[in-house]
């Protein structure tokens, strides 16, 4: 039985490249028949079976969230807030106990690059928001004496405990990316301190640790992105994400289709669901 996917993007991302992982798993929802159907904004409502909110903001407006609710699922509809302030178990306050390296952060996803890309502005109360370029400007202090204290007090900015996962001499970041129960894990080693597929020297793919999977399922996340690293034993999460953006690799790269199409299958647990449910 064929079905129909909305999509649902932020208004202003009508005339943006869009260079999401979605977009890639979408094309392969059409080879199997379906119809998907990207909106942006919410001025027109487009019946589907169900949608999923792909609004690219560390917060997303309420508006967004009331439009997908029309539709019988809302993929993410529960996801307003990824702001590292809202699930960091890492950060620091000014006075606590603690003295060897932090690490300075943008509170919003992807050192608030989507944000200023939609014209979105952060947190007024701020000095910082232009602070990070990219995730690559962040920053590493010997400890929490080290950091400008007035970073401790801006919204736009974390201070988190710096606590590594190393192996071989490498810094090692894992990349949870899922759909449903159809989860992969993505190992990435670098040199640099900041592990990103910008600065990784390599990728394993190993399995998710189950505490991150069920921590994604009990912050209502249907799709998304969760990084992590493994210290002393314990995952320790980094950021979350709704809207990963796609790897392109060069040339034909069979495995990472493979992935793609092992996550774009995790929507039929939730197509199962539509199949009873009448379109609005």
């Amino acid at each position: 039985m064929n079905h129909k996917i909305a999509i649902l993007f932020h208004e202003k991302d009508r005339w943006r490249p869009l260079n999401y992982l979605i977009n890639h798993l979408a094309e392969l929802w059409r080879s199997d028949g379906h119809e998907v159907v990207l909106l942006f904004g919410i001025r027109e409502y487009a019946p589907a079976d169900l949608v999923i909110v792909h609004v690219d903001l560390s917060v997303v407006p309420d508006e967004y969230l009331e439009f997908a609710r029309r539709y019988p699922i809302a993929l993410n509809g529960a996801v307003k807030d990824i702001r590292k302030s809202t699930f960091s178990r890492l950060i620091l306050k000014p006075g606590d106990a603690y003295d060897v390296k932090v690490i300075v952060k943008s509170n919003y996803n992807y050192a608030a690059v989507p944000e200023r890309l939609l014209g979105v502005p952060l947190d007024p109360r701020g000095v910082s928001a232009s602070f990070f370029g990219s995730p690559q400007d962040y920053q590493i202090f010997e400890s929490p004496n080290a950091v400008p204290p007035l970073l401790f007090d801006d919204p736009n900015v974390v201070v988190e405990k710096f606590l590594p996962e190393i192996e071989d001499g490498l810094y090692i970041s894992r990349a949870m990316v899922f759909l449903g129960n159809h989860v992969t894990c993505a190992k990435m080693a670098s040199k640099n301190p900041i592990v990103n597929s910008v600065t990784s020297t390599h990728t394993d793919y190993v399995e998710a640790h189950p505490d991150m999977v069920r921590l994604s399922q009990e912050m209502g996340f249907d799709y998304g992105k969760f990084d992590y690293v493994m210290h002393e034993g314990e995952p320790l999460l980094l950021d979350i994400n709704k809207t990963t953006a796609a790897t392109n690799l060069p040339g034909a790269n069979p495995a990472q289709m493979a992935r793609r199409r092992f996550r774009a299958d995790g929507l039929e647990a939730f197509l199962e669901r539509a199949r009873s449910r009448p379109v609005s």
